[in-house]
């Protein structure tokens, strides 16, 4: 009996140890009556031990998933079609985006309309994507023939004019900004048969990367692990959005439109994600739409757009924005192409660790191009350098206890760890990054991290705060794969690590992506960088501190700027060193203005934008707040959307004479193309034993087996006798 007893504790131990847990596929099967019937039946001193072995091995599960929870955590649920027959549950009809592109600026004008198709009154609620780099500067709603200007306010106060509105039976719009990269629209009071459009209108910056220009527009928010029950973040609700399930496209409509205008002749235009029709008007303008048969799940992952002019080359140049009014501000964006790389001969040894999510929502295309990626990057390793991989979901580990040589053999038994990993679990990022900062590292090594996910978390700004805390110890790259990643996170991951990121979005695209990260991180081209302006006063320029310039990637710098009238040179001088020597590159400033002092006029959005990004990192560094009312006064200044700012518009009419009996509706999102259900809902379960866990249970195993063979040494002497 205790024989049975114990084999069937080591057997659900065994188990336990090597099960893939994820919510499609829980915790083995242990049935605990028959372990606890055995047990109570084996004697006073082997049932204490089985308790003590039944307790190490069934803690996770209880502390992470009360007995009476639903079988739910803070992620999406599915949307399941039927419900209120009277209520549109569906209320976002179409999206339709017009994008103008004149050089290496976008203006973006994006325009929903929202329809309540049922018989009863309705606030819509929808969580949609927008770019990182957007600068959201005006929102509109148009509600039959009245056209409503949304006031920017702050955030709180936008909040409670809305609240008001729809208390009062107005039909009103509130935009609000959740991640730089998420947004959420509300609109109350929405009458049966009622069609509102909302029209939303932002600027970016398009930046070259060896030599290719590219322009997204993100259509799909993917689901956001948003941590344990126990702890998970407050603010972050709008993450639990309903969610289509895998396979069901989005009943809403999507198109997009680019007009696309260059100083030079366009080489090429295409775009790996959608199929486009491209009409050229002359060298150097071209119209894009969705082609026909594209347009069917068009806004399950992100619109893409590469464009490459001829002379394949990235010009160095400086835009002036002059104001017409005197007072005001003047504006500039300087771009710097680097100077070539040199030889892989003159580089010394570094040290990479590769940090490698392979979470549920990483199941299938997502973990399957990481694979194919990895290979390319730690099969290019030299000989000299040192590597490590670790693996994270809800726990993490280390190929091996340090880095070890990039020999053949090291690199293959890497490869074959990732290979049989399918993807499970929860998504804990952090406890991974940190898990690799305790890594002990020589002063004489440089150390590059480089971490590979889809981003569907919610712990962006504590991320970003742990990499810029730990600068000193190594720079820190940053993968997205997926078609809709969370690009905030991988692009402030790269910004806070002070190197560049790279998205993938179909795994034809890993191999280049592994080749562009080895030509780039060969060797930074250009250290200790500076720009100096000459002739003119500066301010308010950002960033404040350049970073080294890597291989095919320019330098960027915003800032404000007036005349001094002083005689001489009037010029930017760009200054750093290279690995056989100084480098200077000037660039003459007024050769940029041509008479037309608002041909530029962006730029001041683009500026305020920047200048908000840089106080939100340094924010999310100090963890203090201290910097909301800088971030609120520069959002209310500039008319931008921020997280301290909303937009704000409010139909005069009382439209809903009973505004109490409006019901909330939250529009559902497609799943990404690509990402499976395993991505959404499902019980928090540790997906492997931390390592306090392991060590309680490998002590639990050896004090069952020393039982074990006691008493059968026992039952033979029995025997014997």
């Amino acid at each position: 009996m205790v024989r049975d007893a114990l084999a069937l504790l080591a057997q659900s131990v065994g188990e336990r140890l090597t099960a893939n847990t994820t919510a499609a596929s829980p915790l083995p099967d242990i049935s605990l009556p028959r372990v606890l019937g055995k047990c109570l039946s084996s004697g006073c001193y082997a049932a204490s031990s089985c308790f003590m072995a039944l307790a190490v091995l069934f803690a996770p599960l209880s502390q992470a998933q009360p007995v009476d929870a639903p079988n739910r955590t803070e992620s999406p649920y599915f949307y399941i079609p039927g419900g209120d027959a009277t209520v549109d549950a569906l209320p976002l009809k179409s999206t339709d985006v017009e994008v103008r592109i004149a050089g290496v600026i976008a203006d973006v004008t994006v325009t929903q309309v929202y329809k309540n198709e049922g018989s009863r009154p309705i606030e819509a609620k929808y969580v949609f994507p927008g770019s990182t780099q957007a600068a959201v500067h005006a929102m509109n709603v148009r509600l039959a023939d009245r056209s409503i200007a949304a006031r920017i306010r702050e955030k709180q106060q936008a909040a409670k004019e809305y609240a008001q509105a729809k208390s009062e039976g107005k039909t009103a719009a509130l935009l609000e900004q959740h991640r730089p990269n998420v947004f959420q629209m509300n609109v109350a009071n929405i009458m049966p048969g009622d069609d509102v459009r909302v029209e939303l209108r932002y600027t970016e910056l398009l930046r070259a990367e060896s030599g290719r220009y590219r322009f997204v527009f993100p259509t799909v928010v993917g689901p956001r692990y948003n941590g344990a029950p126990a702890a998970a973040k407050t603010g972050n609700a709008w993450a639990a959005q309903p969610t289509l399930p895998e396979g069901m496209a989005s009943p809403s409509g999507f198109d997009i439109r680019v007009q696309l205008d260059t100083p030079i002749s366009i080489k090429e235009a295409v775009s790996p994600s959608h199929g486009i029709d491209l009409r050229r008007n002359g060298a150097r303008h071209a119209d894009i739409g969705l082609a026909a048969d594209a347009r069917h799940a068009a806004n399950n992952r992100d619109f893409i757009l590469d464009y490459r002019l001829a002379g394949n080359a990235v010009e160095s140049g400086v835009m002036l924005m002059r104001s017409q009014d005197k007072d005001a501000d003047n504006f500039f964006l300087a771009m710097v192409e680097p100077p070539k790389a040199i030889p892989a001969s003159a580089i010394t040894p570094r040290n990479y660790i590769f940090v490698v999510d392979i979470s549920g929502s990483m199941h299938g295309f997502p973990l399957n191009t990481a694979k194919t990626m990895l290979r390319e990057l730690i099969g290019g390793l030299r000989p000299s350098d040192t590597f490590n991989v670790l693996l994270f979901e809800g726990s993490s580990s280390f190929l091996h206890d340090r880095s070890v040589s990039a020999t053949p053999d090291n690199i293959d038994r890497a490869l074959r760890l990732i290979e049989g990993r399918e993807g499970g679990g929860s998504t804990e990022l952090i406890p991974a990054l940190r898990h690799v900062y305790a890594q002990e590292k020589p002063e004489d090594i440089s150390r590059t991290i480089v971490v590979v996910t889809d981003g569907y978390v919610s712990v962006e700004n504590e991320a970003f705060s742990l990499v810029r805390r730990n600068l000193g110890q190594a720079n820190l790259f940053a993968f997205g794969i997926g078609s809709s990643v969370n690009r905030h996170l991988i692009e402030g991951l790269a910004r806070a690590g002070m190197s560049e990121p790279f998205v993938i979005t179909r795994p034809e695209e890993a191999p280049a992506a592994a080749a562009r990260f080895r030509q780039m991180i060969a060797s930074p081209v250009l250290t200790n960088v500076r720009a100096v302006f000459e002739g003119v006063e500066t301010w308010d320029v950002v960033p404040q501190q350049l970073p080294d310039v890597l291989s095919e990637r320019s330098v960027i710098l915003f800032g404000k700027w007036r005349d001094t009238q002083d005689k001489g040179a009037k010029q930017l001088v760009v200054e750093g060193r290279r690995a056989d020597g100084p480098y200077r590159q000037a660039l003459p400033l007024f050769e940029a203005l041509d008479g037309n002092e608002e041909r530029f006029s962006a730029l001041r959005h683009l500026w305020a934008r920047q200048r908000i990004a840089d106080l939100s990192d340094q924010e999310s560094l100090l963890a203090s707040g201290s910097l909301r009312k800088a971030i609120t006064a520069l959002g209310l200044e500039y008319n931008l959307l921020t997280q301290y700012t909303s937009f704000i518009a409010v139909d005069e009419h009382v439209r809903n004479p009973a505004p109490d009996g409006a019901v909330g509706v939250d529009q559902p999102l497609p799943l990404p193309d690509g990402v499976s259900n395993l991505a959404v809902g499902g019980a928090y379960v540790p997906g492997s034993p931390e390592p306090e866990s392991l060590g309680a249970l490998l002590v639990t195993l050896s004090m069952l087996a020393m039982i074990a063979r006691r008493l059968s040494r026992q039952r033979r002497r029995h025997l014997t006798l």
